[in-house]
């Protein structure tokens, strides 16, 4: 039996289902455009088989592993490494089995659905997990993974991706990118700037990050060599293929300092005594000084604000960043982006894509300021609320003011190659499709225009935004 209906996520009503039918079957085999995720390049690079089903599945995404510790299970029998190289679960069967016993904790959400889709669509699993079904699950993915048509390159062509955008520090060599591009592979797998390590004081190893990045700038710890190591940095991410930069503040805030009164901030800053609000002032300060540099070179920025991440301290000493403990909260867009807007709102070629978590700025700041703003692009927020009824509040506050060209498409932030681009890219599409019926039934949107917005919502608008 089928793990999924063919009508799923589509409306109830029969000529509204049926609209939504023939929009989706219109795009159901569109290229996937990837423009920002987190992925590894090593994968591409060296194209070897994914180890196992649990490695695969569970260990590395925290969208999984989050449900499972919610409900008590320690992190380290799932597999998960601890920081400080403590004991953790190796036996990927026992991690696979924990979580096929406790599959149905997945009931309704979109992590459910993604999984199913993978199991299905991927692996031609189609027997619900459970503990009675686990071993043979598991044991048919491995099987799968050891052949060279689940290799990731393999993988790649297979769901169709035309273009795939990792996230590297600014730290990082792209050691991995170049054997992309060396290789002769016809995959399109790109970078993007992610320089939070060196702009964030609270980020760990902040002034050893700095002190390293300034090499790239000539060596001394100076403001002058600070900036130029972001412009140097930046070149080279963009001779990678880079079209982007990313940056994860606690805080939409930006600052107008002179140039006087920022270097004596970074020097400040780098005493590591400077106050909070100090830090959070040289954040902001930096996010101008980002916009700055893409209306000089053309890379896109984008602003990730909304989440207090790493929301526990136990979590985050015990197995590091990034470990489902990051939390919506509220977020100013309005008074925080100022500064940055006046200077660039209207700057010709600068892109601005706007993320968030936080639901109630959708309607209130989001839309009515990328609905004036010829800068602004609202992103999706699909890497938390990246669900039916998430996608469809987003969609209804946001499209109204802002209309459907100020938005940047589709952005599924893949980190599981095996169900990220692919199912979650399938869901947006149902979603949109559900959607548009909804318009067209309501009066609001002609039949005969839908067909092309519903090409420019999968593909279409994400490569303007990001210009691809």
């Amino acid at each position: 039996m089928a793990l999924l209906s063919d009508d799923r996520l589509f409306p109830a009503a029969p000529a509204q289902r049926e609209l939504a039918r023939g929009l989706y079957e219109h795009i159901k085999d569109a290229p996937i455009v990837s423009p920002h995720g987190h992925t590894d390049p090593r994968w591409f690079a060296e194209d070897t088989a994914f180890e196992d089903a649990a490695k695969l599945f569970i260990t590395p995404d925290h969208y999984v592993f989050r449900m499972l510790h919610s409900q008590g299970i320690a992190l380290e029998d799932l597999g998960v490494p601890r920081a400080d190289g403590g004991a953790v679960e190796t036996d990927p069967r026992k991690i696979w089995r924990r979580f096929a016993q406790n599959y149905h904790l997945f009931a309704g959400t979109p992590s459910r659905m993604w999984i199913d889709h993978a199991l299905q669509d991927v692996f031609g699993v189609e027997q619900r997990l459970s503990a009675n079904t686990a071993d043979t699950a598991f044991d048919a993915i491995n099987e799968k993974l050891d052949s060279p048509a689940f290799r990731p390159r393999a993988l790649f062509e297979r769901f169709n991706i035309d273009l795939l955008a990792t996230t590297e520090s600014a730290l990082d060599d792209l050691a991995h990118h170049r054997a992309i591009r060396d290789s002769g592979w016809r995959g399109r797998v790109i970078t993007t700037y992610r320089p939070d390590a060196v702009i964030d004081p609270d980020f760990e190893g902040f002034l050893g990050n700095v002190e390293a990045f300034c090499a790239h700038g000539g060596g001394c710890v100076t403001w002058d060599s600070y900036l130029a190591a972001h412009h140097a940095r930046r070149a080279m991410f963009a001779a990678h293929g880079a079209t982007a930069t990313d940056h994860g503040h606690p805080t939409a805030n930006t600052a107008s300092l002179s140039q006087a009164e920022a270097a004596g901030l970074f020097s400040e800053v780098m005493t590591g005594r400077a106050s909070p609000d100090r830090r959070e002032l040289f954040r902001a300060q930096m996010l101008t000084e980002m916009a700055r540099m893409s209306v000089a070179d053309g890379l896109v920025m984008q602003i990730h604000a909304g989440s207090q991440r790493n929301h526990s301290d136990w979590v985050l000493a015990r197995f590091g960043r990034d470990k489902g403990y990051d939390i919506p909260q509220r977020t100013d867009y309005v008074t925080a982006l100022r500064p940055l807007l006046q200077e660039f709102g209207r700057a010709e070629g600068f892109h601005l894509i706007l993320f968030t978590l936080d639901e109630t700025a959708y309607t209130r700041e989001l839309a009515p300021l990328a609905g004036v703003y010829p800068c602004l692009f609202l992103g999706p927020p699909w890497w938390f609320h990246d669900s039916y009824e998430g996608m469809m509040r987003f969609r209804r506050s946001v499209t109204e003011t802002a209309g459907f060209y100020n938005l940047a498409g589709f952005n599924d932030d893949t980190r599981a190659l095996c169900f990220d681009p692919r199912a979650l890219g399938d869901v947006a599409r149902r979603v949109d499709a559900a959607h548009l019926a909804e318009l067209i039934v309501t009066g609001r949107l002609d039949e005969s225009e839908a067909g092309d917005l519903m090409q420019d919502l999968t593909t279409g608008l994400a490569r303007r935004a990001y210009k691809l």
